[in-house]
């Protein structure tokens, strides 16, 4: 290649031309940017529907701008028929519930119902008056455990994991905390926490929302919850002992928060594992049948007879009556038992959106 001295024609000939080159680029560039920002400027945007009918019918097939009829066709017919002003606004009605209800959460991207929880706390002394984060650890057991994404639930035995639940595909999302002082040392399981008129609290819409009462005390009872059939009824969701919700503070062996798990799981159908009776049926066909409740902290496998047959219980289930170290696992079974109650067409449809 050749290089050019800077004091030859040649060069400055060249280095005229480039200076030209460049202005002309620099012009053009003006000129595009000029004739775009006309095309997006108001005036231009803002044409009436008569000007732009007039471009279109003296350039037929040639398309300047983009433009659109559909909002003037509708207008026209809703002018034209009551019938269709009265489904425009059912639609729109429908529309805006689905946009709050997917602000409150209640039904994830993959599916998931997500149930809007309210808990109330009663509570006479401070340490019964639960801590926002005790109540958000509670809710962080309930999402791990019917997620099957619960630390320990590398347990399950290999004559289960055919059988375990994995997702059940049901989230919980705190959606208020309602909290009253209360002057009564213990509670017992006749409602009376869930009304304003019994010292209580009155529930938060129960056909739309999982409430859970949080109390002092209730001896040596640790939750109780209502089953689907009393969907929406006044005195509806979850009770728990405040000693045995959530993890911090909570009293061994029940501070993992699974009373928590195992409460809802009735408030979502299911029942006790053995049925509430001597080789009793809860309803599940992939649970063993088993002689009675079981406790403590079991070791695998723990065998019972039911009808002749020998084999192990599945005493990790939720359902059982374990310490909270030792259950860690709901069924396949269990999981359509709960799936169907808060489908769309389920007692519990109103915890999810239409």
């Amino acid at each position: 290649m050749k290089y050019l001295h800077s004091n030859s024609k040649n060069y400055n000939f060249i280095k005229r031309n480039k200076i030209y080159i460049s202005m002309k680029k620099l012009l053009f560039g003006a000129l595009v940017l000029g004739f775009m920002s006309a095309c997006n400027s108001d005036n231009l945007s803002n044409q009436n529907e008569e000007s732009q009918q007039d471009l279109t019918a003296s350039n037929p097939g040639t398309a300047l701008r983009r433009g659109c009829a559909s909002e003037e066709i509708r207008k026209n017919a809703l002018q034209g028929s009551a019938e269709l002003r009265q489904k425009y606004s059912d639609l729109e009605s429908r529309t805006e519930k689905f946009e709050n209800d997917l602000k409150l959460g209640k039904v994830l991207s993959d599916g998931s119902v997500e149930i809007p929880v309210v808990v109330n706390v009663l509570y006479r002394t401070s340490s019964e008056n639960l801590s926002d984060s005790r109540i958000a650890e509670q809710i962080a057991v309930l999402n791990a455990d019917y997620a099957g994404s619960n630390s320990d639930a590398y347990k399950i035995p290999n004559e289960f994991q055919g059988v375990k639940a994995g997702d059940v595909k049901v989230r919980f999302r705190l959606a208020n905390t309602v909290r009253k002082s209360t002057t009564k040392t213990s509670w017992s399981t006749n409602d009376a926490m869930k009304k304003s008129s019994s010292g209580g609290i009155d529930a938060t819409s129960p056909s739309n929302y999982l409430n859970i009462w949080v109390v002092g005390n209730m001896g040596q009872i640790l939750g109780y919850a209502t089953f689907p059939e009393s969907a929406g009824l006044w005195n509806d969701g979850v009770v728990i002992a405040a000693p045995y919700f959530g993890k911090t503070g909570a009293s061994s062996p029940f501070n993992l928060g699974r009373t928590a798990t195992h409460e809802v799981g009735h408030y979502l159908n299911l029942r006790h594992i053995w049925g509430d009776a001597n080789c009793g049926n809860d309803l599940v066909a992939d649970t063993p049948t088993q002689t009675g409740a079981n406790s403590g902290k079991p070791s695998y496998p723990l065998y019972n007879t039911c009808s002749g047959t020998q084999r192990s219980v599945m005493f990790m289930n939720y359902m059982d009556y374990v310490d909270d170290a030792a259950m860690f696992m709901f069924s396949a079974g269990q999981r359509s038992r709960m799936q169907s109650v808060v489908a769309s067409s389920g007692a519990r449809s109103g915890l999810r959106l239409y």
